[in-house]
């Protein structure tokens, strides 16, 4: 059957986020120390440069860097952009600049931002200084951001700035491991073929498209066939029964995870189907699970299903005897 798509497109932002901890090592262990004691420290390459922030190995050499360099906090922009809407995870909820300040003392630049609070207030050469926090832990947002210079007195333009007081940051031992917040905010537009294939998870139903060349069924659909290059525009609803082609069992805890270790992710080939897709296996032991089991689609209840893969809860065995090997072998 064809069908056409009368309501707009789904759009919907996303947002991926989660903490990344590394360990830094000694140079660079160094550099996040000396920040906890409210100090710059640069590190010196093969051919006498300071390299701010320090580098493990000269990017023009290769070998390992030398001494560590103490560096002003104080410095001048090369170069900038402006961030006129802050977003929600950025250190100042008012415009800023991102730019790359080349300190007093050092040849290379670090990023860092500027509170500049007005746009015109930017400019290439400037000069700035940096604004410490008062608590410090070691991290490159100790240095709250950087701010312009009076012109004459070297001071921050609003209030006290520069290097704080040293703390007792060497009693408390090198910062050997750090923790960085990851967050990528993206929008996704579905097209058609995807926006079909969302609105029929509302009803419960798995639609597909088909080829016409290949004749091949894409669950979800793409548009287009990716072996034939063609529009797939004949829709196919798909069974609720499939076929486990491969697995995976999850036994590693992560932050804010809701099933229970161990479970099982599967590749579903659903009937009438010739590609497979991921979904979660449940109502049935990890250890039972195999290829080729026969499993059925669970949905949540009707009140709580919207244009998203959230509708599906997921697959469980239907009882029936497992596939055969030679019927989902080419979608392995």
């Amino acid at each position: 059957m064809t069908e056409d798509v009368s309501q707009d497109v789904l759009s919907a932002k996303h947002v991926v986020e989660y903490p990344y901890t590394r360990s830094v090592g000694p140079v660079l262990g160094r550099f996040f120390s000396a920040l906890r004691e409210g100090r710059i420290e640069g590190v010196r390459g093969d051919d006498g440069r300071v390299l701010v922030p320090p580098a493990e190995y000269d990017p023009q050499s290769g070998r390992p860097t030398g001494e560590a360099v103490a560096v002003s906090d104080a410095g001048v922009v090369e170069t900038w952009c402006w961030v006129a809407e802050p977003l929600e995870h950025h250190l100042l909820a008012r415009p800023f600049a991102f730019a790359l300040i080349k300190l007093d003392g050092a040849d290379s630049s670090m990023l860092h931002i500027v509170d500049a609070y007005r746009l015109d207030a930017m400019s290439t050469g400037m000069r700035v200084r940096a604004t410490w926090r008062a608590e410090r832990s070691g991290r490159i947002t100790d240095i709250a951001c950087f701010v312009p210079e009076a012109p004459l007195t070297g001071r921050a333009v609003r209030g006290e700035s520069g290097a704080p007081e040293h703390g007792a940051g060497g009693e408390l031992g090198p910062v050997r491991v750090i923790e960085s917040p990851i967050r990528l905010e993206y929008t996704v537009t579905a097209g058609r073929a995807q926006t079909r294939f969302l609105r029929g998870l509302i009803d419960g139903k798995f639609l597909g498209e088909r080829c016409p060349r290949c004749q091949k069924v894409y669950v979800p659909p793409r548009g287009s066939c990716p072996t034939d290059g063609v529009a797939t525009e004949e829709v196919v609803e798909c069974a609720q029964q499939g076929t486990v082609t491969t697995f995976c069992i999850v036994n590693v805890p992560f932050r804010g995870q809701a099933i229970q270790i161990p479970y099982v992710c599967a590749q579903v080939l659903l009937d009438g189907a010739d590609i497979p897709f991921m979904a979660l296996l449940q109502e049935v032991e990890a250890g039972e699970v195999r290829m080729g089991m026969r499993v059925e689609a669970v949905w949540a209840p009707p009140a709580d299903r919207g244009p998203s893969l959230e509708s599906l809860r997921w697959f469980r065995p239907n009882g029936e005897p497992d596939a055969s090997f030679e019927t989902f072998r080419q979608h392995l």
